[in-house]
């Protein structure tokens, strides 16, 4: 059993090879900086491991013992699912690692921006103590929170900001037309969320549907002390026109953990504003969420080549049906209450 990490900028690989060292299953690290390297490295893998890498159509043609791909993340929006369900490819992911730490780095960033924190912070060191650059400043309780979906990490989050005192609302797709709640909380359509909400914290994942939904006439809809907060994906948000509403001041501020470009340049327009607060897509990070996010990625790609059902995979169908995973156990159909 051959698994091949394709990429990865992990200070450590002692999980995986743990977890694969018990399977008994050879791990090889490779920096892959293209896809010829890649394919090259990859060669005979039956598994690989991929953190930012594209797994194109061509790469899974040009490595065809291959039978599972694993995504460090949540996103498998840089693997062409559809090439790798045509040919019997498992596609895994950890949809849940990053549930706490992610609704916890959303609700931290939205009170760092409601507050003015990092502002405060850099006039207190610059001498100053002046509360005038911050105001005004409002309490949490009876300000509306609006999460746009709601899945785990969003229903998370929408608990904690409960907590805090916001009132929440959600949007979610999935949610039934004219349905009163959703998860436990009021469910509302995009167009409500954005007009009522101070907060609008984002949990989509990167599809074609979700690219750019935040753009010019959603942020028009927003209320001019809306704070927006992205712990999603960057290309959910159209930055340039973020970027126009700041400056136009249509929105009050905005928290980003997550952008189109990454690394963020240093001359990058969002760095320019003070309203803005900004960090390195580290979110997703925690020591539990890091260590449980390295072992159940390799988990799911060594129960596949064994020839068993993974805890995570994004096309089930792939299981036991013809193409390279035919004897593949398939995911059990779960029954009762």
């Amino acid at each position: 059993m051959r698994i091949v990490i394709t990429e990865c900028d992990h200070d450590s690989f002692d999980a995986e090879h743990e977890v694969t060292g018990l399977a008994g299953a050879e791990l090889v690290l490779t920096q892959s900086r293209d896809a010829t390297e890649l394919v090259e490295n990859a060669a005979g893998a039956e598994g690989v491991l991929v953190q930012y890498a594209q797994i194109t159509a061509e790469v899974m043609d040009a490595l065809p013992a291959l039978r599972a791909i694993g995504r460090y993340g949540v996103g498998v929006d840089s693997v062409d699912v559809a090439a790798a369900t045509e040919r019997g490819i498992a596609v895994c992911n950890v949809p849940d690692y990053g549930t706490e730490a992610v609704s916890d780095h959303a609700v931290g960033m939205a009170l760092a921006a409601a507050r003015g924190i990092p502002r405060l912070d850099r006039g207190v060191r610059a001498g100053s103590f002046d509360l005038a650059v911050v105001r005004p400043l409002y309490q949490t309780r009876d300000r509306v929170f609006g999460v746009v979906g709601m899945g785990l990490i969003g229903t998370a989050t929408a608990r904690k900001a409960a907590g805090l005192g916001y009132e929440v609302i959600g949007y979610d797709v999935a949610a039934e037309p004219g349905a009163a709640t959703f998860h436990g909380f009021a469910s509302v359509s995009l167009d409500e969320l954005l007009e009522r909400s101070q907060v609008v914290s984002l949990h989509t994942p990167l599809t074609e549907g979700t690219r750019g939904m935040i753009g010019a006439a959603e942020l028009a809809r927003m209320r001019t002390d809306a704070i927006l907060v992205n712990t999603s994906r960057g290309g959910v948000v159209d930055t340039p026109a973020l970027v126009d509403a700041l400056a136009a001041g249509s929105i009050r501020a905005a928290a980003i953990d997550v952008h189109e470009q990454e690394p963020l340049p240093p001359d990058h327009p969002l760095t320019t504003f003070d309203s803005v607060v900004l960090t390195p897509h580290l979110a997703w990070y925690t020591e539990e969420s890091y260590d449980e996010l390295k072992r159940r990625t390799v988990a799911n790609v060594i129960d596949v080549v064994a020839g068993r059902a993974p805890r995570n995979i994004v096309n089930p169908e792939v299981l036991g049906a013809p193409g390279r995973n035919a004897t593949c156990a398939p995911v059990a159909v779960r029954t009762g209450a």
